[in-house]
């Protein structure tokens, strides 16, 4: 049995639903469904979630509701309409009962839920399939904390009896009070693979737009290569350094029940994706891909005899913990220590930060340094083979690009390296080359 989860893309038009039709009955393993919400059907358009956002927010200031969900309303009659289900959903029903759980709803979470609910409830109904509303297998706690065990055993228990052909919406749940509550947007990917453990699936299949997994970003290198397979790791280190095709907590369910993920493309379907798999791969390569991120600070503490000082660490991490901000590594050497934090985390809190690090740890000097971006290598490959950290060292200093910080964790599954923001795109076309080409 397959569970198969389509993306915004996949969802934006009657044509695309159509194609997305046509996938699901091309196979008839393809019986669990999880959809996300229309996404752009063209480069200007603009994402359902984010205009029923913009309608909850706008709603706030006193501008009337009704105006803001009218051009919303309007695409999925339109969708309805060109599937030629107009008369098996009652759209201005369920329209009328958006509006006034928006009206009534404390947190934006119930009005971020609407686009995928309703583009399930028209592909179930396209067809034929039944509906199941997310709320009746998906839990959160009341503070918002998805409550894992417990979904998967009342999505078992209402999936398992159902194998005709169930449609369900990602992306989000309820409290056991009946308040919804969504996972982080891209969360869809989150809801196919709790379905997936839920009904102890083969293969959980994710369609999308791309053809898998690439070796680089294809925005920065020219036609990278694909990735043919990858490890449940190697797909964590990638999508947590910003390769976005999958949402990175989406393998934790799976990962629990050992089934793989196939990442495939709603307009090439014939294209095998890239498969991702427990275990440790065995494969010639000794890199899989590269990834990073902009927008990072590094704050350089040093002290004297730093090593010797009990608690140091701890009283240096409490002065984060109490700002409610989170770092991204840690390097350090008998004397230094490196905090590596996302400029999202500092906010307007930088004064905060360094006044509290002088007060807990009295460094004998702190340095700032702003605009740097972090590139990680990943491969399991790297493990076996001597030399890689030299030869990506010195593909960096070939192209003249001056490495602020490297990090290499003891499983030898990948290398970080941090470089000043203007040489990122300079950075990761320089490892490319060196590993792949």
């Amino acid at each position: 049995m397959k569970v198969c989860k389509f993306g915004g893309s996949s969802m934006a038009s009657g044509e695309t639903v159509k194609r997305v039709a046509e996938i699901i009955r091309s196979d008839e393993e393809r019986k669990y469904i999880v959809v996300s919400a229309p996404g752009k059907r063209f480069k200007e358009d603009i994402k359902i979630t984010d205009s029923l956002l913009n309608a909850y927010r706008e709603s706030r200031k006193g501008t009337p509701l009704a105006g803001l969900l009218q051009p919303i309303f309007d695409r999925f009659v339109g969708i309805a309409a060109d599937l030629g289900i107009s008369d098996k959903v009652d759209l201005p029903a369920i329209f009328h009962e958006i509006e006034e759980g928006i009206a009534a709803s404390p947190i934006p979470d119930y009005a971020a839920a609407q686009g995928e609910r309703l583009s399930a409830m028209l592909l179930a109904a396209y067809l034929g399939y039944e509906f199941v509303d997310a709320r009746e297998i998906v839990r959160f706690a009341e503070d918002g904390q998805f409550n894992a065990e417990y979904t998967n055993d009342i999505a078992r228990k209402r999936l398992s009896a159902n194998t005709s052909g169930v449609v369900i919406p990602g992306f989000y749940g309820s409290t056991s009070s009946g308040m919804i509550r969504t996972f982080s947007r891209g969360g869809s990917d989150v809801s196919g693979a709790i379905v997936a453990r839920a009904i102890k699936a083969d293969i959980y299949e994710n369609w999308t737009d791309v053809n898998g997994f690439l070796t680089a970003d294809p925005r920065i290198v020219d036609n990278p290569k694909p990735i043919p397979e990858l490890s449940y790791r190697e797909l964590r280190e990638l999508s947590y350094m910003g390769a976005n095709v999958l949402h990175p907590e989406s393998i934790f369910p799976v990962r629990k029940a050992n089934i793989p993920i196939n990442i495939k493309n709603t307009f090439e379907p014939a294209n095998p994706g890239t498969m991702i798999l427990p275990g440790v791969l065995q494969h010639d390569r000794l890199i899989t891909g590269i990834a990073g991120k902009k927008g990072f600070v590094s704050v350089l503490i040093e002290k004297s005899m730093m090593n010797n000082e009990i608690g140091f660490t701890r009283k240096l991490l409490s002065v984060l913990e109490n700002l409610n901000m989170s770092f991204e590594h840690l390097p350090s050497g008998i004397d230094t220590m490196t905090l590596i934090i996302a400029d999202t985390e500092i906010g307007g809190k930088m004064q905060d930060l360094v006044g509290g690090i002088r007060e807990a740890v009295s460094p004998d000097r702190l340095e700032i340094q702003s605009d740097l971006a972090l590139i990680a290598t990943v491969g399991h490959g790297m493990a076996y083979k001597p030399g890689t950290a030299s030869r990506l060292f010195t593909a960096l200093s070939r192209v003249g690009v001056n490495i602020k910080m490297i990090d290499q964790g003891s499983s030898e599954l990948n290398i970080i390296v941090a470089v000043s923001g203007e040489d990122y795109e300079k950075a990761i076309n320089a490892i490319y080359e060196e590993f792949i080409n």
